[in-house]
């Protein structure tokens, strides 16, 4: 029998003194700055191929009687963008929209404004062949409101000063750069009070120490070529010239003693590339195969460039969060479990296979489910278990399904508890937007392997047990 469990709290987841007067009078001439228009943004070279019209910003900062305090910066955010669409593409929400909504839902804001834009999102989320027209008057309507939500958010949430009106216009990309150049502007920028993002945002000031160190690599001319291994043959006290280039590039990323200079594969060297191999979420075996040989052979400006992404992607997660946290490392196929700085244990995790991707976000724990059934979502009910059933009349029967509802084009199917259910004997839930949580399994086998992206967009663990035994040790 299904049981439920209700928990709490676990967030799942990077001068001297002068005059009074004349400082008020300076803050408010620099808080009426706005950006001049970018012209220089066409389809050519933006990020997104859908333009608004300037006048769309006007009659909605007109329409809903936005403060000026809010709309010269929301002018001053659509100048810096040429008015290039933020939130859209004509494939659809972009990345940053995912991310912002998953934040605004994490703040626990129910106001009415955002009650309806999150019915909106959930709306455009659901749709599965959603095409975006930028002169839908919907789509506009949603797009600019997301930007007003954006600076509230600003307003309200990050410290004063730390997060200036210029520095947030380019939260979202606008213009395609070389990403060199683009290192260098976040590397090189300067305030008058220096403060930074990085201040409030622990992931994003790790990473922009990394940036600082590929991009030094890619400056000095990168790192040696790693041509194709004979990985049969390139065993420990092997000697090569390959063996020389694999050591000069671990001595660049800070896995091997800069003094390490001979040609032979020695103890020193498979230390060095099981560190490697832990840091990209490899076995750490310290053996060349063919997936640590695959990331050795990327240029390093390939690794600016990730750096770079996962920079702006850590901008959209909540900036201090305390307490117990779960923090699933999607590349890396590990979940951690926190206690503020103390990391309790880790255990492997699949996620979501291509196109079926697990999405960055964070929310709050609040339920554990025991012998759960599992819900079919409608797209593999369309796409599977509808063909499995034409095959088959005893498809249901044989997976342990049954129908409980729908119409007889689209039912709706769940599997119900047992040993064969694909959610296996525990699931815990998190409500989000994006209807991820984690769950045991019954295919433990795919633990074993390096490459672990196999769900439908959930978090499948490897000892669901545990993680029950932890959450549920203080409730009896």
């Amino acid at each position: 029998m299904k049981k439920i469990i209700p928990i709490l709290g676990i967030l799942v987841f990077v001068s001297l003194a002068c005059n009074h007067n004349s400082k008020n009078k300076d803050s408010e001439k620099k808080e009426k700055k706005i950006s001049k228009r970018h012209f220089g943004i066409t389809k050519a070279n933006s990020y997104n191929n859908i333009f608004l019209d300037s006048m769309d910003v006007v009659n909605y900062i007109s329409k809903n009687n936005i403060p000026d305090s809010v709309s010269r910066r929301m002018i001053s955010f659509y100048n810096t963008r040429n008015y290039e669409y933020a939130w859209f593409s004509s494939d659809g929400l972009s990345e940053q929209a995912l991310g912002f909504s998953s934040l605004l839902n994490f703040t626990g804001d129910t106001s009415a404004n955002q009650t309806k834009l999150q019915k909106r999102m959930d709306e455009l989320l659901a749709d599965t062949n959603l095409t975006v027209s930028g002169n839908s008057k919907s789509i506009i309507n949603t797009e600019i409101n997301l930007t007003e939500r954006l600076i509230n958010y600003s307003l309200t949430q990050f410290p004063d000063g730390f997060v200036k009106r210029k520095e947030l216009e380019r939260f979202i990309p606008f213009i395609k750069q070389d990403p060199i150049k683009l290192a260098d502007s976040l590397l090189n920028k300067k305030h008058n009070d220096d403060k930074y993002f990085s201040d409030i945002n622990e992931p994003y000031k790790l990473l922009n120490e990394q940036l600082k160190k590929y991009v030094a690599i890619v400056k000095n001319g990168g790192w040696p070529e790693i041509r194709e291994i004979n990985i049969k043959h390139f065993k420990k006290n092997d000697s090569s010239a390959q063996v020389l280039a694999v050591k000069r590039k671990l001595i660049l990323t800070g896995d091997l003693s800069p003094n390490d200079t001979s040609l032979v594969y020695d103890t020193d060297l498979k230390n060095a590339i099981k560190n490697y191999q832990k840091r990209f979420g490899l076995t750490a075996d310290g053996k060349l195969g063919s997936k640590t040989v695959e990331e050795l052979k990327k240029p390093a400006i390939e690794r600016v460039k990730q750096i770079l992404i996962n920079m702006n992607r850590m901008r959209w997660l909540p900036t201090k969060p305390e307490g117990r946290l779960i923090v699933v490392n999607i590349p890396a196929f590990n979940l951690h479990v926190y206690e503020g700085q103390k990391m309790v244990f880790t255990m492997p995790v699949v996620v979501g296979k291509e196109g079926h991707n697990t999405t960055l976000f964070s929310d709050r724990m609040t339920t554990i489910v025991l012998s759960p059934y599992w819900n079919v979502p409608p797209s593999i009910v369309k796409k599977e278990v509808l063909p499995g059933m034409q095959k088959d009349p005893d498809y249901l029967e044989k997976n342990n399904m049954e129908i409980d509802g729908g119409t007889d084009s689209m039912p709706v199917v769940r599997q119900k508890p047992g040993p064969q259910n694909s959610l296996g004997k525990v699931k815990f839930l998190f409500p989000n937007i994006f209807n991820i949580y984690l769950h045991d399994t019954p295919a433990k086998w795919i633990f074993n392997k390096d490459v672990r992206a196999y769900s439908h967009g959930c978090i499948r663990l490897a000892d669901a047990e545990k993680m029950a035994d932890y959450l549920l040790q203080n409730n009896s």
